[in-house]
């Protein structure tokens, strides 16, 4: 019997659900080549016996075809749709309320957790015109974090990209402003010594080295295939 594979072209062709399975085994596994027979069932969604009857130039030509999607420059998308409903990314940062923001803080950069930082960053659009919109008031992370689970990977790449350089820029103009002020960073390097033991440098470091890791789950164990 001739197996029909459905491989995915794009990144919206890949739900998160999937991305966060092939991730989690990735984790705990080195063997490269089981790693690219679990990219083909997982992605192409077949059983993993049905894989060990493909051909193994086949495997890895496919391997390499999905590795390609990820290596890809991700793009931010504001708006997408799914199950029929259009959902929109925040539309104003600067006016999240402290339960966004301390659920974005907690769920972003946590893969296991990503489809709850999705169900507070992306919301139903209740009201649209042109390019402006409005999304639902936000009633905490359990009320669509299941569903995100669908969400399309590349949405969720790009508005991990987004928060990456928004991170960087964050961090460089913080660093310059502190680095141009010697009295106020010693000021405020007291102020947290005294607070926590630690200092806003260091911790301005480890957020650095915090979102350079963010980055590298675009080639995670995929671009070896």
């Amino acid at each position: 019997m001739k197996l029909e594979l459905n491989v995915p072209t794009s990144l919206n062709e890949i739900s998160l659900e999937k991305y966060q399975k092939f991730l989690k085994i990735a984790k705990e596994n080195e063997d490269s080549e089981f790693l690219h027979q679990k990219m083909v069932q997982i992605f192409c969604g077949i059983e993993l016996k049905e894989v060990a009857n493909i051909r193994h130039r086949d495997v890895v030509e496919i391997t390499a075809q999905l590795g390609a999607l990820f290596k890809a420059k991700h793009k931010f998308i504001n708006t997408f749709k799914m199950r029929g409903i259009e959902y929109g990314f925040i539309p104003n940062l600067d006016e999240i309320t402290q339960g966004e923001y301390v659920d974005i803080d907690t769920y972003v950069g946590n893969w296991d957790n990503m489809n709850r930082a999705m169900a507070v960053l992306y919301r139903p659009i209740t009201q649209k015109q042109y390019n402006r919109y409005s999304i639902e008031e936000y009633k905490g992370s359990d009320v669509y974090a299941e569903v995100m689970k669908d969400a399309p990977v590349d949405v969720v790449l790009g508005a991990m990209v987004f928060f990456y350089h928004l991170g960087k820029e964050l961090l460089k103009n913080t660093l310059t402003y502190l680095e141009e002020n010697p009295t106020i960073m010693n000021i405020v390097n007291k102020h947290n010594s005294e607070n926590d033991g630690g200092g806003i440098i260091p911790s301005m470091h480890s957020l650095k080295e915090t979102l350079e890791d963010l980055m590298k789950f675009q080639n995670f164990h995929l671009t070896s295939a």
